[in-house]
């Protein structure tokens, strides 16, 4: 296998990654307002990401980074191109780590409402935007043959994009219930549970629709079982939650969410960012890449590495393993 199609795995992998553990976080913030009925409730939703959330959105730098450094055309096409996208997908993370940080900080309901808000809103706005984002991918943008972006801003906010959108957004807001039906006990896992049962049915209906929209246009054997496979552990896993099975539901969600981005990369391969405007314009893997010694490079710093990243997270989560209640949170 060349190191291009290596780099493009490892990429992909990074990009799972991070909806997987992303997606849940997500979830669990857009559903502050819905699930956390009173201060002690919304406390216990908040701790059962407050270890692990700024952990989890390391795998978006490092796919950044390693899109910089070994596809730096496509970095650059993509960057310039979803400039607004990716700006306020940027605003509204920093916003949500703002208020994780701030919102304890006084002891005054307004103060704690206003950042719940930027935790919801910052939460809701890149669930939506990065299934936008990469659905534009899949689909096609206007790329000239200097390989730059000649859209607008509109051009990203097709149907099918929108369509890719909501399928994230539903997808995570399934991920997350089930994140808190495994981590929380009482009345919060009873709704947590009831609510993943009712959002789930939507997020397949999405989310299968996407998946055959998106094979219709790009489409390859692995793709379609990838796709398949899918959609049949998303369907174990709300069938898991349904019994209270919540260990087993979140992985088939996670499985879900990680096979159908493994299919669209499947879809993509070799492109990395297509062109509608002719395929002579399309950014591939051998196009966007960097040079062959850049790529050795990268490979033993990922060999070397990524062991001790993912050994590090795995403890993390170990040790942030216990189900919280609204008796794990003091009074104030």
């Amino acid at each position: 296998m060349e190191l291009t199609t290596i780099w493009f795995v490892l990429i992909a992998v990074l990009w799972i990654g991070y909806f997987v553990l992303e997606g849940f976080d997500f979830g669990v913030g857009i559903l502050l307002g819905v699930l956390g009925r009173g201060e002690k409730e919304r406390r216990v939703l908040i701790n059962t990401i407050g270890p692990v959330w700024d952990g989890n959105e390391v795998w978006v730098l490092t796919a950044g980074g390693a899109t910089f450094a070994a596809f730096p055309e496509w970095y650059a096409t993509l960057f310039s191109g979803f400039y607004l996208p990716l700006l306020l997908i940027l605003a509204a993370l920093i916003i949500r780590g703002v208020a994780f940080e701030y919102r304890g900080k006084r002891d005054d309901p307004r103060w704690k409402r206003r950042w719940d808000w930027c935790i919801i809103v910052g939460s809701f706005l890149p669930a939506v935007l990065w299934g936008v984002a990469f659905a534009n991918i899949l689909r096609g943008v206007p790329i000239n043959a200097e390989f730059e972006y000649v859209g607008g801003f509109f051009n990203l906010l097709n149907p099918y994009a929108l369509l890719g959108g909501l399928t994230t957004l539903a997808l995570f807001v399934t991920h997350g219930a089930i994140f808190l039906a495994l981590k929380t006990r009482g009345e919060v896992r009873d709704r947590a549970n009831a609510l993943a049962g009712r959002v789930g049915l939507v997020a397949a209906v999405l989310a299968v629709a996407f998946l055959v929209w998106t094979l219709a246009q790009r489409s390859s054997p692995a793709a379609v079982v990838l796709a398949v496979v899918a959609a049949l552990a998303l369907v174990g896993g709300l069938l898991a939650n349904r019994v209270r099975r919540e260990g087993w539901a979140f992985l088939g969600t996670a499985a879900a969410i990680a096979l159908a981005v493994a299919c669209l990369f499947a879809a993509l391969y070799p492109n990395v960012m297509p062109s509608t405007i002719s395929d002579a314009n399309s950014l591939t893997i051998d196009n966007a890449s960097s040079t062959a010694y850049t790529l050795k490079i990268m490979t033993w710093v990922a060999v070397v590495f990524t062991p001790i990243v993912l050994i590090y997270q795995g403890w993390t989560y170990w040790v942030f393993r216990k189900r919280l209640g609204t008796a794990d949170i003091p009074e104030t």
